[in-house]
This record gives structure tokens, sequence and C-alpha cells, in this order.
């Protein structure tokens, strides 16, 4: 079979990313990236501001002291580096899909490996677009016309951040758009067909992000709400199934995708229950049509709580049924941060990894209520259908608690350093003078102690003291400026590590296309597949498991990173 398709269209876009990269390198877009990026444009007016000031007074003392006028070149700012940025990348993919649609062209169709890889270029360019185009304009657009509306009266919130309407809510509609009114266009079908891949690699990638002193915290916490909501979820389908006589295979595929992790637990359950295409077609049908939902309704009831990116991503980690649709809730939730996706993906992981112990119940029940049932190989199963996205990002974790990327321990992709802590961050005496002032308002020693130990250093000493200093800061009625010192000296302690700086702005494209693409997978077609039976009990057991890891997540998990 051949499935390169012979099309102008990747040529021309790698023309207009290469235009785009070009207008950004001068000032020819300033005007429209200085509304769309408001918040760099506003520091890059400062950093003008300081630089004329500084380079008026370095003129008149040459001018006074009879010398030439000094050469100076005014600081990058946060938008001098954000167009760089996108000049940077459409200049990179830009002149790879000109090359390749280049080759696209002059190719002679011949099946093989080099025509399916070839094939998968295009629809790559094409979900890459989309991806640039809303981190590019709409996402900031939607942000800014959420804030202009809230600040102008008309309405006393910001609608944007409500109903989460960034990059990735953005591009997983488009995708859904495109797909089914626009239609995907044959020469990048192969393409989209990968979508998932980026979203694997992603998370993979985000096992980076993590060290042994994260899970040891939150760890025993996911495993019990995942053992009991995962095995309470497969449970009740199974119940379920058997009392409506949905069949034992559609029962048992469902219960996997519903209680463990959607598509992929769907997938490594069907062989165990001998499912049907039709079964896993079903099942697949609800999994996307209820993640859907939840994609849209997690983040915005989430708001409505005020729940913080560990209560959220528990939440998001738990209660929705697929992997894909867990990241899209939490990038949903906080676009800009890596939190929520990094608690929620604790959450998922755990969840993924009772995948073997669901698949062998199911073996065993399957056997036990099919008639004339065969025993599967279930060694064989397990290693031939476990998710290995799951395995590499395990090692990724286990390399980043070894302190490769960062050092180890590091909580949030931050590491603590007290000896990195710069002079003038070191706390101002009348800071310090607000802290002594407090002193008679701690009571616990060890906490006292740590108060003691900051005001005489002017700086946090360890990590113990930094988590003491935390309580003291909740003391009722702390002084503001004590508070706002302690609060200082916790920030100025903290590090980011480069590398991870980049994983997260690599893991932010990964999803961003992967989404995009996952959108595109989204049709009407699929969606009215999950009707009848599948569809009421996948919705019973999924609202009972949101709801249920909704009040567990209020009333038992808090804000402890």
């Amino acid at each position: 079979m051949i499935y390169t398709k012979k099309s102008p269209a990747l040529l021309i876009i790698g023309i207009l990313m290469l235009a785009w990269g070009w207008l950004n390198t001068g000032n020819a877009v300033d005007g429209m990236q200085s509304w769309l990026l408001r918040s760099a444009y506003s520091d890059h007016l400062k950093v003008k501001e300081k630089f004329d000031a500084e380079l008026r007074v370095a003129t008149e003392i040459a001018k006074t002291d009879g010398k030439p006028a000094p050469q100076m070149s005014m600081p990058k700012s946060k938008f001098d580096a954000a167009k760089a940025g996108q000049a940077k990348l459409s200049f990179i993919f830009g002149g790879a899909f000109a090359v390749f649609g280049l080759l696209v062209l002059a190719w002679k169709p011949k099946e093989g490996h080099a025509d399916y890889y070839l094939s998968v270029v295009p629809g790559f360019a094409f979900m890459f677009t989309i991806a640039c185009v809303v981190r590019w304009w709409l996402d900031p657009l939607f942000a800014n016309w959420g804030r202009l509306v809230k600040d102008s009266g008309a309405l006393s919130w910001d609608f944007a951040k409500i109903f989460n309407l960034n990059y990735v809510v953005l591009g997983i509609v488009i995708g859904i758009i495109v797909a089914n009114v626009v239609k995907i266009p044959a020469w990048a079908a192969s393409g989209v067909r990968t979508a998932r891949l980026f979203l694997k690699t992603g998370v993979i990638l985000l096992g980076a992000l993590y060290s042994a002193t994260e899970l040891a915290q939150l760890g025993a916490l996911s495993v019990v709400m995942i053992g009991v909501f995962v095995l309470g979820s497969v449970g009740l389908v199974l119940f379920l199934g058997r009392r409506m006589q949905a069949g034992n295979s559609m029962t048992g595929i469902l219960s996997a995708g519903v209680g463990v992790c959607g598509v992929s637990a769907a997938v490594a359950a069907a062989p165990v229950v001998q499912a049907r295409p039709v079964d896993i077609a079903y099942t697949i049908g609800t999994i996307l049509i209820w993640g859907v939902g939840c994609m849209f309704l997690f983040p915005t009831i989430g708001q409505m709580f005020g729940m913080g990116p560990v209560q959220f991503g528990a939440w998001a980690g738990t209660g929705i049924l697929n992997s894909a649709q867990v990241a899209g809730a939490a990038l949903a939730y906080d676009p800009t941060g890596i939190e929520t996706l990094k608690v929620a993906e604790i959450f998922n992981i755990t969840r993924v990894l009772f995948l073997p112990i669901i698949v062998v119940w199911l073996a065993a029940w399957y056997v036990k209520h099919e008639e004339g049932a065969q025993k599967m190989p279930l060694g064989e199963v397990l290693i031939s259908k476990f998710p290995l996205f799951v395995i590499g990002f395990l090692l990724m974790f286990l390399l980043s608690s070894t302190g490769i990327f960062t050092p180890a321990g590091h909580y949030q992709g931050k590491y603590f350093s007290s000896e990195q802590v710069k002079e003038d961050n070191l706390l101002r005496p009348k800071e310090v003078r607000a802290l002594e002032g407090e002193l008679p308002k701690v009571t616990d020693v060890v906490q006292l102690q740590a108060v003691r130990e900051l005001i005489e250093k002017r700086k946090l000493s360890s990590r113990a003291q930094d988590d003491s200093l935390k309580y003291v800061a909740r003391i009722k009625d702390l002084d503001p400026l004590a508070k706002a010192a302690i609060e200082k000296a916790s920030k100025v302690a903290w590090h980011d590590s480069k590398i991870i700086g980049a994983f997260r702005d690599w893991l932010a494209w990964l999803f961003s296309i992967g989404l995009t693409g996952l959108g595109m997978q989204i049709t009407a077609k699929t969606i009215k597949q999950a009707g009848g039976k599948p569809l009421i009990i996948g919705g019973i057991v999924g609202t009972i498991k949101a709801v249920g890891s909704l009040i567990v997540v209020l009333l038992f998990v808090r804000e402890f990173i």
C-alpha cells in the first residue's frame, strides 16, 4: 500500500513558517505581538525605560568628560526572548518541512518503510502548525479578552480562565472541528494517527520532573485512593454488566477501560476476555465521549471549588478515564505551570500500574462466567500488552532521583540551595525587624528556632527550616511584612534547573501537538458508537467515580507540597 500522497501542502506549510520566523527577527509584527504578549511587552517597556535612563546618564557623563557617547546595547527582555523563540522554532521546523515538502513532490511512490515514514511528516506538520497557531495566537488572544472583559466590568470574572479557554482546550476543539467539519486532508491522515505517540512521549519525559522525595509524600496517598477507586470501578462495571446482560466480553473490556486507564487498558484486556472488534469500538466510544466531557467539566469545577495543584491533580488522575484526557484536563486547569500535571500523572501512573492485577482478575472472571471460555497465557499477555510508556516514565523518574537532571530530591523541578542565594536577595533590615517583632507569637520550639536562624543569617539554611517556616507564615494575625519576608526567603532559596526548564517547554509542545491530534480522532461516528448499554454503564460508574473521588480529595487531600 502506498501511504504518501503527493501534495504541495507540506512545502507551503514550510514556507509559511519560514516567513513567520523572518517576520519575528525584525519589527514587522511587533504591533500584533505587543498585544498578544501583553505581559512580556510590559516587561519590555520597563527594560527599555531603564536602559534609556542609564544611557542618558552615561551620555551626560561622557559629554562632561569630553568623551564620545558610549555604545550600549539594551538587555533582552521577555518579549524579545518570546519573539526569538518563535523565530527559532519557525526556522527549524519550517526549513525541515520545506525540504521534506520538496521530497514528497519528487518522491516516486513505492511500497516500503521509507514511504510510510515520509507519509507521516505532512500530518505531523499539520498538527504542529495548528499547535503553533493555538499557542502563539489564540491562547494569548482569549487570555487578553478574558482580562479585558473582567476589567471593563462587563463580567466580575475572567471567562477565559473559568472556562479554560487556553491552548490545550482550544487545540482539542480545533481538532474536533477539523475532523467533523473541515475533514482531515488525505495527505495528513497518516501523521494525524501518530498523535498518541506525542502524548506518551510527553508522559515519558514527564518522569524527569519527579523525584523520590515527592513520591514519598504523594505515593502512599495515590496508591490508597487509586486502589479503592480502580478496584471499586472494575467491580461495579462487572456487577452492572451482568445485571444488564451486556455480554461478558463487552463487560470485561469496559470494566478495564472505565476502571483503569481508558483505551490502553481496554486494548490490554481485550485478549483475556476474547473481545470482538465491536466490543472494543463501543468501549472506546464510551471512554471518548465521557473523557471529552471530563476535560471541560473537571477544570471548571476545580476553579469553582478553588482547588490547588495537588487537589486537582489527585482528582483528575483518579476520576478521569483515559491517560491522554487526564493530561488534557490538568493542562487546561493550569496551562502555564507544571505542578498540576505532575500530580495528575503520579495518580494516573499509579492507576496504570494496577493494570496487571486487573488483567489477571478479568481473565479469572471471564473463565468463570463465560461458557466454553479457554484459559489465556496470562504471562504472555501481561508482557506484550503492558504500556511501554509507563516503563519509560519510571526509568526517567529513577534517573531524575539520582540527580542526573537536577540535584536529587528536587521538588517540582526546583532544587534547594542556600549557597546560591545572592547578596541582594538577603533579607533587608526592616524585614529582619518585622520578624523579630513577631517572635512572641511563635510558640513551637522548632519553629521558633527556625525564625531565629532566619533572622541571624537573613536567608534559609535547609529544607527543614523552610518547612517549619511555612507553618509560621500561617500564624493568625502575623505581621504582613514578616510573612512576606518568610515567603521571600523561601522563594530565593529554591532554584530552577535549566535542564528541567527545557523539559517543561518540550513537554508543553508534545502535549499541545498530541492533544490537537487527539481532537482530530474524535468524530461523530465514534461518539455514536458509545450508545446503548455500554454508555449507560460507563456513565453510571464514571459519575460515581468522579463524584466519589472529588469528595475524598476535598476532605482528605491537602496542598502539602
